[in-house]
């Protein structure tokens, strides 16, 4: 179910809404929790019923774990780095499998010669992001930073249909607390005005301007044979602007109907083609993404805490896993190649103490983001090379 959809819009959010402050109301809090639970697990096997036990095993899955990781260590027997291995495996396992077995089957097929067949997966939604979010939140239990929840507010923290299909990813300290709190149980009069603004206003992005360059990009990309100058610019940057409004129409539309329930969704855009440099523009593009792996991936790799060299390994690690995170083909992982090794360009560039003209700055960002998008688009290198 598509947030622009009319089911959605007219039938699931405001049915759901009524609902969820009608059991509140009789002081069911549990019922409307459980309620909200429900309707989300709704919204999210709309597409394909088939793929609701995938989620529903991997929470009860995680929250176990979880629960485990959370104990005060007393019990010798338990080698907590172990637990947490098990669970982050056992969680990338099932992306793999999903997301990336016939890409490693075709890739194997290439160097061996073999002619393994393929699965043709259909990719289950949302599973890229509630694997993140729940690999970080084992993760954050093993450091003892999460705090004794129940399954129905972690469920909810799962399952929330505004944020499950395409983000933000968010972090349990700024989720859970949330649904356990008293004064979110109400209706915020304020709240549902701001939400539809923003619900309104990612609709917008959405459906006028993204759905529009789409038209423009899809031509250039997946119909035309050749482009000259003028329609392959033309092509990428309409590439570049639908990804923008898309994708941030979405999160706003998320952290709209997110906010009818009184529920505040992290920001996940700052104007990002704003930015003046590569690593501005990962601080405002995807942000929770950018903050995922940030303190999952790159500091424990060592951060900046190491020499030079290690730094600049760790950001490309970092980013390349950003890249095939994003999908399973060469041209994503390309993708994230580029950009990480854009920011040991630019990690270089500071350290040296240059500076630049602050519209020369933003140009030579923007083109290079603009560029780096076409391999993103591409189904193959044919597409990209043939628009560069």
């Amino acid at each position: 179910m598509l947030f622009n959809s009319y089911e959605y819009i007219f039938f699931f959010l405001p049915i759901t809404f009524f609902i969820y402050f009608f059991l509140l109301n009789r002081r069911l809090v549990t019922g409307a929790k459980g309620f909200l639970v429900f309707a989300s697990l709704f919204f999210y096997s709309w597409w394909n019923p088939i793929y609701l036990p995938i989620i529903l095993v991997s929470m009860l899955f995680n929250y176990m774990i979880g629960e485990i990781l959370g104990k005060d260590g007393e019990n010798k027997r338990v080698n907590r780095k172990w637990v947490l291995t098990f669970g982050i495996v056992s969680n990338i396992a099932l992306l793999a499998y999903f997301k990336y077995a016939d890409f490693f089957i075709e890739n194997y097929n290439y160097v061996s010669g073999e002619n393994v067949g393929l699965y043709h997966l259909a990719l289950p939604l949302g599973i890229s992001f509630f694997t993140f979010q729940q690999i970080s939140y084992l993760v954050d239990s093993y450091r003892k930073e999460t705090t004794e929840y129940d399954f129905l507010n972690y469920a909810l923290f799962v399952t929330f249909f505004p944020q499950l299909i395409a983000g933000p990813i968010v972090h349990h300290k700024e989720m859970m607390p949330q649904f356990a709190s008293k004064w979110n149980l109400v209706k915020n009069y304020r709240n549902i005005a701001v939400g539809l603004f923003i619900f309104s206003m990612g609709l917008f992005k959405k459906v006028v301007i993204a759905d529009t360059f789409a038209v423009w990009a899809t031509n250039g990309f997946d119909h035309a044979v050749t482009l000259n100058m003028v329609e392959a610019w033309a092509t990428s940057l309409s590439y570049t602007f639908q990804l923008y409004f898309d994708f941030s129409g979405y999160t706003d539309m998320a952290i709209g109907a997110a906010l009818l329930f009184n529920i505040k969704l992290p920001q996940n855009f700052d104007s990002p083609y704003k930015a003046k440099d590569i690593q501005d523009f990962w601080r405002r593009w995807h942000m929770t993404l950018s903050r995922f792996l940030r303190d999952y991936i790159y500091i424990p790799l060592g951060g900046n805490r190491v020499s030079e060299p290690r730094i600049y390994s760790n950001l490309m690690i970092t980013f390349i896993i950003g890249g095939l995170w994003h999908g399973a083909g060469w041209t994503f992982v390309f993708w994230g190649f580029l950009h990480g090794a854009a920011l040991v360009i630019h990690r270089i560039w500071k350290t040296l103490g240059f500076t630049m003209n602050s519209i020369l700055a933003w140009f030579i960002t923007f083109n290079f983001i603009n560029i780096a998008w076409v391999f993103f688009r591409a189904k193959e290198w044919d597409d990209a090379i043939k628009v560069l």
